[in-house]
């Protein structure tokens, strides 16, 4: 019985927000009023579709995006958590959910030499056109009304189990690891023996902690990480089980 990781990126795997981080490549390193103001809650993926046709206009290129995108830096502890990950393969699973995109995550985990540590990478699909400007998608449509309207991470995650339990894989265990408002509509689908680790001081814990107060708690565990090295002691402690 394999334990099944869960990440999500930005602020998680990454300690920054990979679309944001890459306004550094703007014409001093920001965007004009009108296009940040552009930005409709709910419609990211639109928003960042115009940031990549502006950075177009004014002539970023790819390599320069690449080099830029390459120097954000990890979550402190989270190079030792993926090594130790990596050096148990037999006994984790591992997957990437995330409202980044594929290009950008691609690029980073490359860099960094974590892509094969993944198993799947679930995200808003990119890539450059024949212009040499990056474009990105939503990932699917779905019909979840607390979630934004590119990506359900719940929805991946149940599409994900489904398929590896038609394959006869079966989780002892799911661990999700996350940050964002956006991972609560996941982990209010995980049972009782799995765990969510919402990072300290973010919108997930904080949703969390709310829902704890309303005496309406999710029915999994919840612990806190600040520093990966959080994570990776409760994952030394899952493989001793």
């Amino acid at each position: 019985m394999k334990f099944l990781l869960v990440f999500d990126f930005d602020h998680t795997i990454i300690d920054e927000n990979s679309d944001t981080w890459i306004v550094k490549c703007a014409p001093e390193k920001k965007l004009p009023n009108g296009l940040r103001n552009s930005y409709q809650p709910g419609h990211w993926t639109e928003y960042m579709g115009r940031v990549f046709v502006y950075l177009g206009e004014n002539g970023v290129k790819e390599d320069e995006m690449k080099r830029t995108m390459t120097t954000i830096p990890f979550t402190a502890g989270m190079v030792d958590l993926l090594d130790f990950i990596g050096e148990n393969k037999e006994l984790f699973d591992c997957i990437i959910v995330s409202d980044s995109n594929a290009v950008f995550i691609d690029w980073i985990l490359k860099a960094a030499d974590f892509h094969e540590l993944f198993d799947e990478v679930f995200t808003n699909p990119a890539a450059f056109n024949s212009t040499g400007y990056l474009t990105v998608q939503n990932f699917h449509t779905h019909h979840c009304a607390k979630c934004p309207k590119n990506l359900c991470k719940r929805m991946v995650l149940k599409e994900f189990l489904d398929k590896q339990l038609e394959q006869g894989v079966c989780y002892a265990r799911i661990v999700y690891i996350g940050d964002g408002g956006n991972d609560l509509c996941p982990v209010m689908f995980l049972k009782k023996d799995d765990i969510a680790m919402p990072r300290q001081g973010y919108t997930l814990e904080k949703k969390l902690s709310q829902l704890a107060q309303d005496l309406n708690p999710v029915e999994c565990s919840v612990l806190v990480w600040s520093s990966a090295a959080d994570i990776m002691s409760y994952l030394k402690l899952l493989t001793k089980e």
